[in-house]
């Protein structure tokens, strides 16, 4: 069945999601927007069904989750939510705040590592061929 919260994006919620981002967020992004990460495009606050996400590459379908202390307490949430973001084609990496905090380099590598692993969705069309 068609369920239209699937169809309809809340761009309003994913403004104030944005707004109210904690500093480890704000620490990642300043790192991934722009395509700084090895020319890679990502979104923050990207909706996937009624789900929103914290970072997604799109071309690479690669969410990019920062967990604060309450993803403790979320866990069955979370495991839900991370259930349904694969079965819509997504990757998930899941970073702690502290991860971010202490050791931000370590997480852009494995996030780059990430990345280069997935084949890009258009192996015919490339950045030198077009």
């Amino acid at each position: 069945m068609d369920n239209p919260i699937f169809r309809t994006r809340n761009t309003e919620r994913s403004r104030e999601l944005r707004r109210a981002s904690p500093p480890a967020e704000r620490t990642l992004w300043s790192q991934l927007r722009s395509g700084q990460l090895n020319g890679h495009r990502f979104t923050k606050q990207f909706q996937v069904g009624s789900y929103f996400v914290d970072f997604v590459c799109r071309e690479k379908k690669l969410v990019v989750e920062v967990d604060g202390w309450s993803h403790d307490a979320r866990q069955g949430y979370d495991g839900q939510r991370d259930k349904f973001i694969r079965s819509k084609g997504y990757e998930l990496l899941r970073f702690t705040n502290e991860q971010v905090t202490l050791n931000l380099e370590g997480v852009l590598v494995m996030i780059r590592e990430r990345l280069a692993a997935i084949p890009s969705p258009n192996p015919s069309r490339t950045r030198e061929g077009s």
